[in-house]
């Protein structure tokens, strides 16, 4: 179950060279506990003495949803359902109550529960990764090209961040800790050449996945937008298709204003996926919600914690029930 609260502050970034390979709890829930605890202390102290369901617990509960961003239209959507039901006499228990918001949280999730599929006749596969700086996008590769990895597929990795000489260097950190190859130009080049470069040799190995990595950028920035379209168009030379995927890397704990960067990418590039990270780190996990019901993009990947097996498919049934787990 969850209960309601105070409003928490997101954690600081996580360096991307120094990556837990293990935790003590390794379960969704133990990993949304900040979000849990932002929507309050727990649903039982929450309905202590209350022997019915009334308009004001429904109140409350609409604050609680808000605080941990929520959003106002998804919040509206679930507060009037359950007022509804209260109105039918529906919500005669707190066990009803439960129920009932766990079913709406589901149905504004599962729309977006679509796994990112790689088309094994089409190699390589290509996924454009973007974000803001901070988003955690470099580490977000590393944990990719291993998920991959995993499931028996070759990966080479681009390193199109090449604004910040770190970035490249980390890319190839993991790419040495994958045992990936990556492609990689000094720093400063031209991001449309490096990733060129990368497709073309990812075709001549015949790879499975091809990862390419982009600087970080605020949606306000319209000559770096370009520039996205600009690698956009350099791909399409090799592969009319390419990239196959477009996946947003965003920060769960910037909450609304991470909706309106991924309205923004969206809007300008043409978004195919999202991959929200740092749940484990923030209250703000009920931007999800918001996500759903705004963008209706598919949310491809989750992450929840700093191992290498942090970013995990999202998973609409687990998610809603870690959240309202006791």
């Amino acid at each position: 179950m969850f209960g309601f609260g105070k409003r928490k502050s997101p954690v600081e970034d996580v360096s991307t060279t120094e990556i837990a390979t293990d935790s003590t709890d390794d379960s969704l829930a133990s990993r949304l506990a900040k979000t849990r605890r932002g929507l309050g202390d727990s649903m039982a102290d929450f309905f202590l003495g209350k022997m019915s369901i009334d308009r004001d617990t429904l109140d409350e509960l609409e604050t609680s949803l808000l605080s941990a961003d929520v959003g106002v239209e998804a919040t509206s959507e679930i507060i009037d359902d359950l007022q509804a039901k209260l109105s039918r006499k529906a919500l005669s228990s707190v066990d009803a109550l439960q129920l009932a918001l766990s079913e709406h949280m589901l149905q504004i999730l599962k729309p977006c529960e679509q796994a990112l599929q790689i088309d094994s006749a089409t190699r390589p596969y290509v996924i454009l990764v973007v974000g803001i700086n901070g988003a955690g996008k470099t580490t977000s590769i590393g944990k990719l090209a291993h998920y991959y990895q995993q499931q028996g597929r070759s990966v080479m990795l681009a390193a199109g961040d090449t604004f910040r000489a770190a970035a490249v260097e980390q890319l190839q950190a993991w790419g040495s800790r994958n045992n990936v190859p990556v492609i990689a130009q000094a720093a400063g080049a031209d991001p449309a050449s490096v990733i060129f470069d990368g497709l073309q040799s990812a075709q001549s190995r015949n790879i499975d996945v091809l990862i390419a990595d982009t600087a970080g950028r605020l949606h306000t920035q319209s000559n770096l937008m370009d520039e996205l379209a600009k690698i956009k168009r350099v791909m399409a030379k090799l592969d009319a298709d390419a990239p196959h995927e477009t996946l947003l890397i965003m920060d769960a704990g910037f909450g609304q204003n991470a909706l309106q960067q991924a309205q923004q990418f969206n809007d300008s590039i043409g978004l195919t996926g999202l991959a929200v990270t740092k749940l484990d780190g923030t209250a703000k996990g009920g931007i999800l919600f918001a996500i759903a019901r705004k963008l209706n993009l598919p949310i491809r990947f989750i992450g929840v914690g700093e191992g290498i097996d942090d970013l995990r498919p999202f998973n609409a049934g687990e998610f809603v029930a870690a959240l309202l787990e006791d």
